[in-house]
Parts: structure tokens; sequence; C-alpha cells
């Protein structure tokens, strides 16, 4: 295994472990799964008294956008916490890939995210009997995977600002709820303002969602194959601007020396 391969593996494993070991499995379950379990039953009651969609709208997509609470908050604490934690100056005084270095810590974000949306369709399915078309879970884990990835990724952009930001976790809520509210999670990204749709469509989710409920209703993968692939670009470009906003800040804090203030 290549000295990259095992800060990947590795590296991921451990500081996932390092920075959420004190969380009670009783903690876990009230935030990841009771959450998302009254967010999908509020909102698909609510659909239903409006009678505007059916319910597989509402619980395809908070299904999906309940896994951005992995990738957002997750992936947000996983950087930023390295500052607020005085372990920042060591981890970058090693000369560990910092590709390989985001890239695992992603990871057991990603599988989070994909056991809470499975847990909201699992939700979907027992107590409000709305089930996807028949052989359609393969193309519908493939669309939530892409877009659990690319609200990670997201987060990881908010965890390189926390580097520099006193107080990160107020720009993840606004994030996250951003995201509730313009990505077509209960009210359709066409049917918003103009301008809120415009933000949408610049958003992980979006995109996602709307494969993921053509999907839901029986469409194969192909159809929907340039909205997953949009999905992956939208995550791929924050992503991107992710990793280059913490070298910046790594570069211009070894220089500054001022690496873990605040």
């Amino acid at each position: 295994m290549t000295h990259a391969a095992r800060v990947f593996w590795v590296g991921g494993r451990i500081s996932y472990r390092a920075l959420f070991n004190w969380i009670s499995p009783l903690l876990y379950l009230t935030t990841m799964l009771g959450s998302p379990l009254f967010q999908i039953l509020f909102f698909t009651y609510l659909g239903r008294y409006a009678q505007s969609r059916d319910d597989l709208f509402y619980v395809v997509g908070n299904a999906v956008q309940v896994s951005a609470m992995a990738g957002i908050y997750g992936m947000t604490m996983g950087i930023a916490n390295e500052r607020q934690y005085g372990t920042l100056s060591p981890l970058l005084a090693t000369p560990a890939n910092r590709l390989a270095i985001f890239a695992g810590r992603a990871l057991p974000f990603v599988a989070n995210g994909l056991v809470v949306s499975a847990f909201g369709f699992g939700v979907g399915w027992l107590l409000l009997d709305v089930r996807p078309a028949e052989g359609s879970l393969p193309a519908l884990a493939l669309v939530v995977l892409v877009t659990t990835s690319s609200c990670t990724a997201l987060g990881m952009l908010i965890g390189s600002i926390g580097l520099r930001a006193r107080d990160v976790f107020f720009g993840a809520n606004l994030v996250y709820f951003l995201m509730l509210l313009a990505a077509g999670v209960n009210v359709a990204n066409e049917d918003l303002p103009g301008w809120l749709g415009a933000i949408g469509r610049g958003l992980p989710l979006t995109h996602g969602i709307e494969a993921a409920r053509e999907v839901a209703a029986g469409a194969p993968l192909g159809d929907v194959a340039g909205l997953v692939l949009t999905e992956a670009l939208v995550g791929l470009a924050y992503a991107s601007a992710a990793y280059v906003l913490f070298r910046f800040f790594e570069a211009e804090g070894r220089r500054r020396g001022s690496l873990e203030t605040f």
C-alpha cells in the first residue's frame, strides 16, 4: 500500500474516530436518524394537506436531502475542529499528501450520508407506504451516492473556511437550510422565484433530487444521466475550491504564524 493510500484509508478512519468517538449511540440516533424521521413525516403530511404534490415527491426529496446533514456538518467538523482542538499544526507539519487527507476524511461522511438517506427511504416505505418503482434501487443508490458526495464537497469547502473564520458553524447552518429551501426538496426548483432557483441550481442536491425522483418513478438511469453528471460536476467544483482554499490558508498560516489563532 502506498503512502498516499495509507493516508486515505487509515488516516480517514482514525481521524473520524478521533473527532467523533465522544458521540454516544443515543446522540447519534436522535440527531442523525431522529431528525430525518420527523422531517420526512412533517413535509409529507404537509404536502398531503396542501394537495400540491404526491407523497413520492416529498419522500424522495427529503430522503435525499437528509444525507446532507452528514456531508455538511460532519465534513465541516472534520476539518475545522482540527483548529479548534489544537491539532492543526501537527497535522500540517507532516509531509502527508493533502489531497489524500481530504479524500480520506470525506469517505466516512459519504458512507454516513448513505446510511441516513437509506433510513429516510425506509421511513417512507414503512410509515407512508411510498415505494420506489420496482428495479429502481440500484440506480437510485448511485444517484444518492453522487449527491451525498457532492454535499460532502460543499462541507469540505465550509470546513476550509473554518481554518480562518471564528464561527464556521453559523455558515454551515445557513448553507444547510438554504439547501432545504432552494434545492427543490419540498418545492420544485422551477416553482421558485427566478433568483432563488438560480441559487439552487448552483448548489448540491438540486440535480440529484430531480434525478432521484425520476428514477424512483420508474425512469431508467440513462434518462437522468445528464442530471447525475451535472450533480457530479457541481460537487467537483466545490471540492476543487475547497482544496485550493485549504492550501491557500495553510500557506498564509505558515507565513503569518496564525494556524491556530482565532
